[in-house]
């Protein structure tokens, strides 16, 4: 793997996304971060941390969106992969530094628990591209924290700083030595048990899967449209997008 590294210590994997200098996801990395955690499926890895520096993931690569125009693009791959991540039987721990936006918040929501640092700003904001969330976000958001507040940041595509998203519940904790923090109470999820920690994770999802279907659809709808080709066309000639409304 080129844009996703994996590493054991002991029984804590860690995922380390390596697209320098955002990030950006892309279909290829989407493929990687689907192998390691495929690789983390091993039982002899008893937790996980996924991470990336200096940013974790400032969301899809526009480009490589705007070219996939027309298509499921990006999102259908990414959506895979943060499913086999949500899928693990065991915990798992995002630390985020810097930009978690977009499809990297829907990643980050994959995790079981999302360790911020001070830096960190975190929000879905497709909705500003004229296009939705489509790798989990409009389905994991609202679980998380709540119908009003994921419609607030969902239809305003807004950043929320570290501490807002500790106080949305976006984020379990912010902490200065984030990756860190996060391997340490790895070590100590590993030591648990990790059947029951499987078999309660299983009982939570259940019912996600149905909604998921709705938002794949909804999105190769969007990402469709008139709209959604001047939103990412007015990204890349860096103006404001004028959206007609089809």
């Amino acid at each position: 793997m080129q844009l996703v590294e994996y590493s054991v210590d002991g029984s804590v994997g860690v995922v380390r996304l390596n697209r320098p200098p955002v990030n950006a996801l892309s279909p290829a990395l989407a493929s990687e971060l689907l192998e390691a955690f495929t690789l983390a499926a091993d039982p002899s890895v008893r937790a996980l941390v996924v991470t990336g520096s200096p940013h974790f993931a400032a969301g899809a690569d526009i480009k490589e969106l705007g070219a996939a125009f027309g298509t499921t693009g990006i999102a259908s791959e990414l959506a895979d992969a943060i499913l086999a991540l949500e899928e693990l039987a065991k915990p798992t721990i995002a630390a985020v530094r810097g930009f978690a936006l977009g499809g990297g918040l829907e990643l980050a929501m994959g995790a079981d628990f999302r360790y911020l640092a001070g830096d960190a700003k975190v929000g879905q904001p497709e909705i500003l591209l004229g296009i939705i969330p489509g790798a989990g976000g409009t389905q994991r958001l609202p679980r998380l924290i709540g119908y009003r507040a994921a419609r607030d940041l969902i239809l305003t595509g807004r950043h929320v700083s570290a501490q807002e998203a500790l106080e949305l519940g976006i984020a379990d904790k912010v902490v200065d030595d984030v990756l860190d923090a996060a391997i340490e109470d790895a070590h100590q999820w590993a030591s648990g048990p990790t059947v029951a920690y499987g078999a309660a994770k299983a009982a939570l999802r259940a019912g996600l899967a149905e909604g998921l279907g709705v938002e794949r659809e909804e999105f190769a709808g969007t990402f469709g449209s008139e709209d959604a080709h001047e939103g990412l066309q007015a990204f890349i000639e860096k103006r404001a997008a004028n959206f007609q409304g089809r």
